[in-house]
């Protein structure tokens, strides 16, 4: 995934930057990056990588190296960004979020009919924001440059633009799938992925991008270069797993769209008889928190946390090399309260089931402490296909996805045509599908929310949401 967070402002804001862009943190761990206009210095830029430290450590000296009335910062789980670009559009510094899939046929076009060069990384690939910036340049304005970018990518692309001026351009990416706000404060503008960043800096919601909008944002205003679109389809799962829970889209928080979520899962599971003989309501920490809380409320049985992650020395997911080391890692993260654990029968409710292996082994490590029994809740439905418009999964090939990967091991290749009788717990292959994953997982029970029930915890229309790792439907 990704963040971005950026000020246009009458005063220095890098103080104001660096803490919004930190406060993106949860979005990406590979780099952050900052860029900086100042009407003496210019453009400033500064990148890290962020893999085993945090944006704030690597970042913490930059007050010694830049000032600036104005700046976009990035965090960022792929390329190094924000990068300078100087072009017939004139210098700029640029930062994007989503995913290009077509790299090789918009390099292969883009060779066809120009000289230029690209920057190779290792393995010879190509800085997907640098691919943007190129397709943008081509045009006059950076707005038909923008517009021109998101019909050829096949994926998803919203950007920051810094120019060389203190101007600010921002643009959702043409579908929504992920937002875009600005706020507004006495000095300025801000604009971000995760309002709560600039709301915790002082600045009060704006407003937020429509899909495929674009704008131009000074100290004093904001321009529209570029009308929204009618049609919309912002990501499901940034309500169930990405956002950070104080985080507002499209009008619905994350929190509370989680605790929704849980009561509806439990109503579900209290009609179907399945919450009898549970001690106990957990979630697997983090982002499964807040749904076991709303599951408990409405099933009104205890809400407890039977074991916590240690995060004192352990405060991101720090990954070995090697896969032995990286289990031991996982496992050395989470310290049992074995009170809350011998002899009981425990329900998690967790985000969501993707490949299953690090839930397989916490399970094990709860059954190794003494409980009774581990039932498991995901809080959103069997994870059906590789996302192609964000990261999510992105790296995880259709057959590492535990629920592709079991329909295969029922039915074969003949499966994947039933896929939505398998995503359906009412019929005979979606009860297939969580009686083998439980054995797999060593589960009493497993069940997940439905379509229509995570549709109706987020309250937005049907059509208005990306809902594609779950369905196959666009």
């Amino acid at each position: 995934m990704g963040g971005f967070f950026g000020i246009a402002s009458r005063r220095d804001c890098l103080s104001d930057v660096f803490f919004g862009t930190d406060y993106h943190s949860h979005l990406g761990t590979r780099r952050g990056g900052l860029a900086v206009y100042d009407k003496e210095l210019g453009l400033q830029r500064e990148i890290h990588n962020i893999s085993n430290s945090p944006f704030r450590t690597k970042f913490e000296r930059v007050f010694e190296e830049m000032r600036g009335t104005s700046a976009i910062g990035s965090i960022s789980d792929s390329d190094p960004q924000p990068l300078l670009i100087s072009s017939k559009l004139g210098t700029y510094a640029i930062a994007t979020i989503g995913i290009v899939n077509n790299v090789d046929n918009l390099l292969q076009e883009y060779f066809s009919h120009t000289t230029g060069h690209f920057n190779a990384m290792t393995g010879g690939q190509i800085n997907s924001t640098e691919l943007v910036a190129a397709l943008i340049n081509q045009k006059d304005s950076f707005a038909e440059g923008i517009k021109f970018a998101n019909e050829v990518v096949e994926g998803t692309v919203s950007l920051l633009i810094l120019k060389d001026g203190g101007n600010i351009i921002a643009a959702r990416d043409k579908f929504g799938r992920l937002p875009v706000l600005i706020g507004k404060d006495e000095y300025g503008y801000a604009v971000a992925f995760e309002s709560f960043a600039y709301q915790k800096l002082g600045y009060e919601d704006e407003r937020e991008l429509g899909p495929g909008e674009i704008v131009e944002i000074t100290p004093d205003g904001i321009e529209q270069l570029s009308p929204p679109q009618k049609k919309m389809k912002v990501c499901a799962f940034l309500w169930s797993y990405y956002g950070y829970p104080t985080a507002t889209y499209e009008g619905v928080n994350v929190e509370a769209m989680r605790y929704r979520n849980g009561q509806i899962m439990a109503r579900s599971d209290l009609e179907a008889g399945l919450c009898d003989g549970i001690d106990y309501i957990s979630g697997v920490p983090d982002s499964g928190t807040p749904h076991a809380i709303g599951y408990s409320n409405a099933s009104c049985l205890p809400f407890s946390r039977p074991f916590i992650k240690y995060t004192p020395t352990w405060p991101r997911s720090f990954m070995p090399p090697s896969q032995a080391d990286r289990k031991k890692v996982a496992k050395m993260k989470l310290v049992p309260v074995h009170d809350l654990i011998q002899d009981k029968n425990l329900l998690f409710v967790d985000d969501s089931i993707v490949r299953g292996t690090q839930l397989r082994e916490t399970v094990e490590f709860l059954y190794e402490n003494g409980a009774k029994s581990v039932h498991m809740r995901s809080a959103c439905p069997p994870i059906m296909y590789s996302c192609k418009y964000l990261n999510f999964s992105r790296a995880t090939s259709p057959m590492e996805l535990i629920a592709r990967k079991t329909i295969m091991e029922l039915e074969g290749e003949e499966g994947f045509k039933y896929i939505e009788e398998y995503s359906d717990a009412n019929t005979e292959r979606g009860k297939n599908l969580r009686r083998k994953i439980c054995e797999k997982l060593h589960l009493a029970s497993l069940e997940f929310q439905s379509i229509e029930g995570i549709i109706k915890a987020i309250g937005l229309p049907e059509d208005q949401l990306c809902t594609y790792c779950w369905t196959g439907k666009e």
